[in-house]
């Protein structure tokens, strides 16, 4: 369900984005995509959201051309992997203000190792990484949340490269 839009016209483009990104647990859904999350069960899991809702938010999507599904996965579409900055700078926001104890998760250039700074730019090579190029692994702020996990947070909470399906 798009957000209620007070612009007549809808000349306004973050507007425009919002009523497609901007409802409730949809970015988290988007965020849990690149992290390597398929599968409708997984996303519940992961994001503890009723499934009510999230079969909507997937279907937006979907209906959006943000998510892809086909043989029960939804994977990123072009548009969607589009998102990635925007993400990447929420959660270094996130991190500066809201994680007194550092960053929640790194992220590191695959291709040569090269950390990437709150830009998404390679502290070794010093270009714009793409998200299918890059690392994301625990950061000191970074909280497992149990000594327990399930199958799918155990393979979240290790390294892995953006996009990658879980196994």
């Amino acid at each position: 369900m798009a957000l209620p839009s007070t612009y007549a016209d809808r000349n306004c483009s973050l507007a425009r984005a919002l009523e497609i990104v901007g409802e409730r647990w949809t970015l988290l859904i988007v965020r849990d995509a690149f992290f390597g999350i398929s599968r409708f069960g997984d996303f519940a899991t992961q994001l503890g959201i009723p499934r009510a809702v999230l079969t909507n938010r997937l279907k937006f999507l979907v209906q959006e051309g943000v998510l892809d599904h086909t043989d029960g996965e939804y994977r990123l579409t072009t548009k969607g992997v589009q998102l990635w900055p925007i993400l990447r700078a929420m959660m270094a926001w996130g991190d500066d203000h809201y994680s007194p104890t550092g960053e929640k998760r790194t992220f590191w250039h695959t291709n040569d190792n090269g950390r990437l700074d709150p830009e998404g730019r390679c502290s070794v090579c010093g270009g714009l990484v793409p998200a299918a190029d890059t690392r994301v692994d625990p950061g000191p702020g970074f909280d497992p949340g149990t000594t327990n996990p399930d199958p799918v947070s155990a393979l979240l909470n290790t390294p892995r490269r953006l996009m990658e399906p879980l196994a």
